[in-house]
C-alpha cells in the first residue's frame, strides 16, 4: 500500500467515517418512522418488522462474504461499490409508494452495508501503520460507529415529525454521494490477493447466520416454539455446525476459525456481541417507552436521548488513548461496567416516572458505549496481519450485528411474555369485558407490544393497563440486559488479561499494546510474533 501524507490519511479516515456513520445510523433511525410508514403504506405489524429487519437479515448474512471479497478482489472496489448500492437503496426507500418496494430498498441497503463495512476497517488498518496513529484512527472510527447508533433516535424523531418518514432515507443521499466523490479521489488502490471464493464456506456460513437471524427476528411475534422459528433455528444450527469443519479444511477460508483460538481475539469479539446485545435492545425499546408510555412525540423522544448521544464521541477518543497506552482491557471493562450500571438504573423507570427520574442514567450508557467500541476494534485488528484485516473486520461486525438482533429479539420476547402474563388481570380489575380484554391482549402482544397504549380512541382504563404492563416487561428486559453487560465486563477482564507468552496462532501479528512483554520503556514494545504456515500466507 503506497504511503500517504498526513492530510491524505485524514481524508481517507473522513471518507470511511462518513460511510460508516450512514450505515450505522440506518440501523435505528427508521424506528421512529414506523408509525408514519404504517399509516401511509397500510402496513401491518409483520410488514413493519420487515422494514426494520430485512436490512439486518441481509447485512448480517453477507458480512463475512463482504470481508473475504475485499481481501481477494480489492477493498477500494468493494467499498465504493457497496457505498453506491447503499445510496441507491436509500433512494429506492425514499420514493417507495408500496411496502414491497420499501422492503426491497432496505434489502439493497443491507447488501451495500455488508460490502462496505468490512472494507472500511480494513482500509483503516493498512492506512495507519503506526500503532499510536492507528489507535487514534480506530478511536475516531469506533466513536462514529457508536454515534451513528446513538444518534438514530435523536435524528430520526425530529426528521419524521417535520418532514415525514421518507426523510429518514433522503438524509442518506447527500452523505452517500459526498462519500463516493471523496472516496474515488483519496482511497488507496489495491488489487487484492486473488484466489477463488470459498463457495462451500459461503453457503454454509450464509445459511447459518441467516437461519439464526431469521429465527431471532420472528421469535417475538411467532413465539419461540413456532415451527417456523424452530425450523429456521435448525437450519442455522446445521449451517454453522458445517461451517467450522469446512473452513478448517479450506485452503483459503472465508473465515479462519482458528483465529478464535486466540484468547484476546475471541474475548474482544464476544465483548462486541454483548455490547450490541444490550445497546440495540435498550435503544430500540427506550424510544417505544417514551412514546407509548410517557406519551411523548417522536421528536421529543429523540431530543430526550441527547444526554446519551452527546457523550459518545467524547468517550471514544479517550478509550482509544487508554487502549494504546495500557491495552484494550481497562477501557473495555470500564465501558461495559458503565453500560451495565446505566441500564440497571434505567430499569427502575416506571409508567409514572418523569424525565428527571432517569435522564442521568443516559450519560452513563453513552459513556460506556463510547468506551467499549474502540478497545474491541483495537484488540481484534491488533491480532491479525494486514492481509486478513477484511476477514477480521467482517467477523467482528457480523458478531456485533448478531448481538444486536439477539438483543432486540430477546428483550422483545421478555416484554411480550411479561405483558401477556400481567395484562389480563389488570384489565379484569379495570372492569373490561372478557371479549374486549382478549382483543386488547392479542393487539398489544403482536410483534413486540406497546403500540395500543398510544391510541387516542382507546379508553383510559385499557391504555393505562397496557402501559403499566408494558413497563413491567420493559423493566424485566432491562434487568436482563444489565446482567448480560455486567457478565460481559467480567468476561473481558478475564479474557483480555496480558499474556506472558504469545501462543502460536496462525496468521497473528504482534499483539495489541499491553498484551505481550515489552522490549522498551513506553509499553509499546513488540512481543514474539507467530509464524504463519505456508498454506495461510496470502
Amino acid at each position: 500500500m503506497p504511503s500517504s501524507t498526513a492530510r491524505r490519511r485524514q481524508l481517507i479516515l473522513a471518507t470511511l467515517c462518513l460511510a460508516l456513520f450512514m450505515s450505522m445510523l440506518d440501523n435505528v433511525v427508521v424506528s421512529n418512522a414506523l408509525p408514519s410508514i404504517s399509516t401511509d403504506l397500510h402496513a401491518g405489524m409483520t410488514g413493519l418488522q420487515w422494514v426494520m429487519e430485512g436490512y439486518s437479515l441481509v447485512y448480517a448474512s453477507l458480512l463475512l462474504l463482504g470481508g473475504t471479497l475485499g481481501d481477494r478482489v480489492g477493498r477500494r472496489r468493494l467499498f465504493l461499490g457497496g457505498l453506491a448500492l447503499f445510496t441507491a437503496g436509500s433512494l429506492g426507500c425514499a420514493v417507495a409508494g408500496t411496502l414491497p418496494v420499501l422492503v426491497t430498498g432496505r434489502v439493497v441497503q443491507g447488501v451495500g452495508a455488508a460490502l462496505l463495512t468490512p472494507q472500511s476497517l480494513a482500509i483503516l488498518r493498512v492506512t495507519f501503520v503506526s500503532e499510536v496513529e492507528r489507535a487514534r484512527a480506530i478511536g475516531t472510527w469506533s466513536g462514529v460507529s457508536a454515534l451513528g447508533l446513538a444518534l438514530g433516535p435523536a435524528i430520526g424523531g425530529p426528521l419524521v415529525t417535520a418532514f415525514g418518514w421518507a426523510s429518514a432515507f433522503w438524509i442518506n443521499i447527500p452523505v452517500g454521494v459526498a462519500a463516493l466523490v471523496l472516496g474515488m479521489r483519496v482511497l488507496p488502490h489495491d488489487d487484492g490477493h486473488g484466489g477463488r471464493v470459498d463457495l462451500l464456506g459461503q453457503v454454509a456460513g450464509t445459511a447459518g447466520v441467516a437461519g439464526v437471524v431469521f429465527a431471532l427476528i420472528e421469535a417475538p411475534s411467532r413465539g419461540w416454539t413456532s415451527p417456523t422459528v424452530l425450523g429456521s433455528a435448525a437450519v442455522g444450527a446445521v449451517g454453522l455446525a458445517l461451517f467450522v469443519p469446512v473452513e478448517l479444511r479450506a485452503k483459503r477460508p472465508m473465515l479462519d476459525v482458528r483465529l478464535f483460538r486466540d484468547r484476546i481475539f475471541a474475548g474482544a469479539t464476544l465483548a462486541g456481541f454483548v455490547v450490541s446485545f444490550g445497546m440495540f435492545g435498550v435503544l430500540s425499546y427506550l424510544g417505544l417507552y417514551m412514546q407509548s408510555v410517557l406519551g411523548w412525540s417522536a421528536a421529543g423522544a429523540g431530543i430526550a436521548s441527547l444526554p446519551l448521544t452527546a457523550v459518545v464521541m467524547l468517550a471514544a477518543p479517550v478509550a482509544s488513548r487508554m487502549a494504546a497506552r495500557w491495552g484494550p482491557r481497562p477501557p473495555l471493562v470500564i465501558g461495559l461496567s458503565l453500560c451495565a450500571t446505566g441500564v440497571a438504573i434505567l430499569s427502575r423507570a416506571g409508567a409514572t416516572s418523569s424525565y428527571a427520574d432517569f435522564w442521568w442514567a443516559l450519560p452513563l450508557i453513552g459513556t460506556g458505549m463510547g468506551m467499549s467500541f474502540s478497545p474491541i476494534t483495537i484488540a481484534v485488528m491488533g491480532r491479525v496481519p494486514a492481509a486478513r484485516a477484511g476477514m477480521a473486520s467482517a467477523a467482528t461486525n457480523a458478531t456485533r450485528e448478531l448481538g444486536g438482533v439477539a438483543g432486540v429479539a430477546v428483550m422483545g420476547s421478555l416484554i411480550t411474555v411479561r405483558l401477556a402474563s400481567v395484562l389480563p388481570q389488570r384489565l379484569a380489575d379495570a372492569g373490561v369485558p372478557d371479549a374486549v380484554a382478549r382483543h386488547v391482549l392479542d393487539t398489544a402482544t403482536a410483534g413486540g407490544a406497546g403500540g395500543i397504549a398510544t391510541s387516542a380512541d382507546v379508553p383510559r382504563a385499557i391504555s393505562w393497563s397496557t402501559a403499566l404492563s408494558f413497563t413491567d416487561g420493559l423493566q424485566l428486559a432491562l434487568v436482563v440486559a444489565a446482567v448480560a453487560l455486567a457478565l460481559g465486563a467480567v468476561m473481558a477482564f478475564r479474557q483480555l488479561r496480558p499474556e506472558a507468552v504469545v501462543p502460536a496462532v496462525p496468521g497473528r501479528p504482534t499483539s495489541v499494546p499491553g498484551s505481550t512483554p515489552t522490549t522498551g520503556t513506553n509499553g509499546h514494545g513488540g512481543g514474539p510474533r507467530a509464524r504463519i504456515p505456508s498454506r495461510d500466507r496470502p
